[in-house]
């Protein structure tokens, strides 16, 4: 990763240059400290006695590393998905069905007058944000959470500008549940994606009301574990309010997302039992 930044060889010896006045785990520390609690560069400049563009330097040095691991697959030590094509091989491969949402998060406004100062305007929260888009499985365990748009983009427009439609015609065995957000790739892919059922008409009979109803719960129930999965994000201070500069949110995040997805990763996977459970005797009306 390093040679690819450099774009090329090193120039010099391994080694050289200013020393470091924080050593590596001491680097890590401050900028995990600084991802989970949101301290101020200062705040953790004083707690290691050290300049803060000595803390600075070192968060800018550890983040996209930790960015850049990608995130952990269930029951699969050493494995990382790290793209949208990983996770739709990763699912065919095993078949997991996906659960997708999208979420935003409230970004510092730019000053006047400056361009594209509206594009990052959500026209639901009617603030400025920033939209990702996270994949989890039916125990709602992070496989991806990325896909940075800015919060005036669509939900479904943000999967698409990455490939989504690609990927489900490339893996036809692949199912996904989704929210109403995402009703025009479950018109496009009947077969994969499952979207809440439309609500019927006043003057049908009142017996499809309380099936509609019914449908829509079952699907929101298969749904919701992915929204727990975006309310663990939000556990950490920078995803509730984002106060940094907006060009570094994407890097946090995926940072931020990574980590999570260590600990959704150890949780034990729920086996459906391989035999049904049966009535010894029938009982007596």
């Amino acid at each position: 990763m390093l040679r690819e930044r450099r774009g090329g060889e090193r120039r010099r010896a391994a080694g050289a240059g200013r020393k470091q006045r924080l050593v590596f785990t001491d680097r890590l520390l401050v900028t995990l400290v600084h991802l989970r609690l949101g301290l101020p560069h200062e705040a953790l400049a004083e707690l290691y006695r050290v300049d803060r563009s000595t803390v600075s330097g070192a968060i800018r040095q550890i983040r996209p590393l930790l960015a850049a691991r990608g995130f952990a697959v269930p029951d699969r030590p050493g494995l990382r998905l790290r793209t949208l094509e990983d996770v739709f091989a990763y699912a065919d491969a095993e078949g997991v069905e996906l659960r997708i949402d999208g979420t935003e998060v409230q970004v510092r406004r730019p000053r006047a007058g400056r361009p594209g100062r509206k594009a990052f305007v959500s026209g639901k929260k009617k603030q400025n944000t920033v939209k990702t888009t996270t994949f989890s499985d039916a125990q709602g365990r992070t496989l991806f959470s990325g896909v940075v748009r800015p919060g005036r983009m669509h939900d479904q427009t943000a999967v698409r500008t990455e490939g989504i439609a690609e990927q489900f015609r490339q893996y036809p065995k692949v199912k996904a549940e989704v929210d109403e957000g995402y009703r025009g790739l479950a018109n496009e892919f009947p077969d994969q994606v499952s979207a809440p059922p439309k609500k019927p008409k006043d003057d049908t009979p009142l017996g499809d009301h309380h099936a509609w109803r019914e449908q829509r719960r079952r699907q929101s129930s298969a749904r919701i574990c992915v929204e727990h999965a975006n309310a663990e994000y939000k556990q950490w201070r920078p995803l509730q309010r984002f106060t940094g500069r907006r060009e570094t949110y994407a890097e946090s995040h995926l940072a931020i997302a990574g980590l999570v997805s260590d600990r959704s990763a150890r949780r034990m996977t729920r086996r459906k039992s391989s035999t049904e459970l049966v009535l010894a005797r029938q009982a007596a009306c």
